[in-house]
């Protein structure tokens, strides 16, 4: 068998190595959603909100994450005005109908929404239009887009959508600085410390996402350092953190496991993170995302797992 060129330890050439070793992407028209759905999250106030997602077609983020398969339904193009707009007026004119419960909305762009090359600055107001009927607005962003001159779109955006409050979510991964820094993200914990308080300063909430056995990280050290970034996230302020377990599917980590360097987490190592950050005082929601869950069940005891941190999913939302 042929040998597999080692991975890279600067990170130009990383993603060289990255961009090598993928495949196609998907064809989506630059005007609509390449999808979306409505499912309930535990919310801010304890109870099971329901959360409308869009995930939003843009331009390919800048930084090529190592773990990363959202580029697939990317464009290679900056995002043309009026193209983000046009995706969110396929929402409902006002609040979707939902008696009794509080809705949010998830805008999703496989990078960050403060990228004026993602999401171009001038869609904000008609955003804005759509998005404020909704009790909460989510959108995700790199680290690099909350600080200095570049933050004032943060906030312009949060002063748009209100009466919405504003949530940022944040892919931290992991506090293992050495796994975090071979992931490519071009982000440090500090990064993300600093990060957490601007959002913080100015009344916006903060929703990490962490990766439970990142590559570089055995199985036991995955459950350790999901707990520990865990805390991290708590110490600063997040109010929710979503576990993922670390999936192949871009073609580097098929060739990270070739390698050695990468194997799937076992769901009992989600659930075992899951419960530890469930168990931390304080008001940070914890939940385990469980989308294609099925390539990780291998048999009963699986199964029994994913039941079990269904459970734990929904009723940390309950009062």
């Amino acid at each position: 068998m042929l040998s597999l060129p080692l991975y890279p330890d600067s990170p130009t050439e990383r993603t060289r190595w990255i961009l090598a070793r993928r495949g196609p992407k998907n064809n989506h028209p630059p005007r609509q959603p390449y999808g979306s759905f409505v499912e309930d999250e535990p919310g801010p106030d304890g109870t099971l909100w329901r959360c409308h997602t869009l995930l939003l077609t843009n331009r390919e983020c800048a930084f090529r994450c190592l773990m990363c398969d959202l580029w697939q339904d990317t464009l290679d193009t900056t995002t043309e005005s009026g193209a983000i707009a046009a995706q969110v007026s396929t929402l409902l004119p006002s609040s979707p109908p939902n008696p009794g419960r509080r809705v949010a909305l998830k805008l999703y762009n496989a990078g960050s929404f403060f990228d004026p090359g993602q999401v171009p600055v001038e869609d904000y107001a008609a955003i804005a239009d759509k998005a404020r009927h909704f009790d909460r607005v989510i959108v995700e962003s790199h680290t690099a887009f909350l600080k200095g001159k570049l933050a004032e779109r943060v906030l312009a955006f949060r002063d748009a959508i209100a009466p919405a409050a504003l949530e940022v979510a944040i892919g931290l991964e992991t506090v293992q600085e050495v796994a975090l820094e071979k992931l490519n993200k071009r982000m440090t914990v500090d990064d993300f410390r600093h990060a957490a308080a601007f959002l913080a300063q100015n009344q916006i909430a903060l929703r990490v996402f962490l990766l439970v056995r990142p590559p570089f990280l055995t199985e036991e050290e995955g459950v350790e350092w999901g707990c520990r970034s865990l805390d991290v996230a708590h110490a600063c302020g997040a109010t929710f953190a979503a576990l993922l377990p670390t999936r192949a599917g871009n073609g580097a980590l098929e060739a990270l496991a070739e390698q050695g360097h990468y194997a799937p987490p076992k769901l009992q190592s989600l659930e075992a993170c899951l419960r530890y950050g469930q168990s931390l005082e304080g008001m940070m929601r914890v939940t385990a995302d469980l989308w294609d869950i099925e390539p990780f069940v291998k048999n009963d005891d699986d199964r029994a797992c994913v039941a079990r941190i269904t459970e734990l999913n929904h009723n940390r939302g309950r009062t």
